[in-house]
């Protein structure tokens, strides 16, 4: 689950992400934080990425308040989870339009913070994403999670998750529809970062125990990418 926590109050912003952990560690769940001190820095860095599952947003900031800036993402993002943080009962009801998943009153308690993260996980269960797949007229939707890689021959790319399925495509077209756990290694495969379970300086060995050739070149930048994402 990826998070931003957009708070201009720095100590606010430490605490909460704090509370993320502990409910990572319990839950048995992995997450990435992101900290913004406004919403004007949040939404550059937005314009480039849009990948986030969770946001958690202050309300009361400076220039442009919790509120707005969420109807800014909601123009173009009807997926991502919205929960509001406020000190003030009194905004609960303008943020209405924006469906939000959940208000949280100041102080934020660890109890009503995992309540609230343990819906959006569930609610992140049914809403995963998925890749498309027309195959022989039907529709086919593999979830990202379980895809391991995908690799070209050809003009064909097989994208190997619980089964394996082949589409006449280019492998390019592919790399629009993953997200950021994904990395292209040379110009046949796109690997899935989170089944690599050592890298060699020629080969890929994937957790379950599928071993995939590296081009010459890859080794580094695949494990900067892995690095980066980790």
């Amino acid at each position: 689950m990826k998070i931003a926590i957009c708070d201009d109050n720095q100590a606010e912003a430490g605490y909460l992400s704090e509370l993320l952990k502990n409910w990572a560690q319990e839950r048995d769940r992995s997450i990435r934080t992101e900290l913004f001190t406004c919403a004007e820095e949040f939404l550059f860095h937005y314009a480039e990425d849009k990948t986030f599952d969770l946001l958690l947003l202050d309300i009361e900031m400076g220039e442009m308040d919790g509120v707005t800036m969420a109807r800014h993402i909601r123009r173009d993002n009807k997926a991502v989870q919205i929960v509001f943080i406020t000190g003030y009962s009194d905004y609960i009801a303008d943020g209405y339009d924006v469906a939000a998943l959940h208000y949280l009153m100041k102080p934020v308690s660890h109890e009503k913070l995992f309540a609230v993260l343990d819906r959006a996980a569930e609610k992140m269960a049914h809403n995963e994403r998925c890749l498309n797949l027309l195959l022989s007229g039907e529709m086919v939707r593999i979830p990202l999670r379980e895809i391991r890689y995908l690799n070209v021959h050809q003009n064909y790319v097989t994208v190997h998750s619980k089964q394996e399925h082949t589409v006449k495509r280019a492998l390019s077209e592919f790399e629009g529809m993953l997200d950021e756990r994904f990395f292209r290694v040379g110009r046949a495969m796109i690997v899935n970062l989170e089944y690599i379970g050592r890298v060699t300086k020629t080969e890929v060995h994937l957790l379950d125990g599928t071993i995939l050739p590296l081009p010459r070149g890859a080794y580094e930048l695949l494990n900067r990418a892995i690095i980066n994402y980790t």
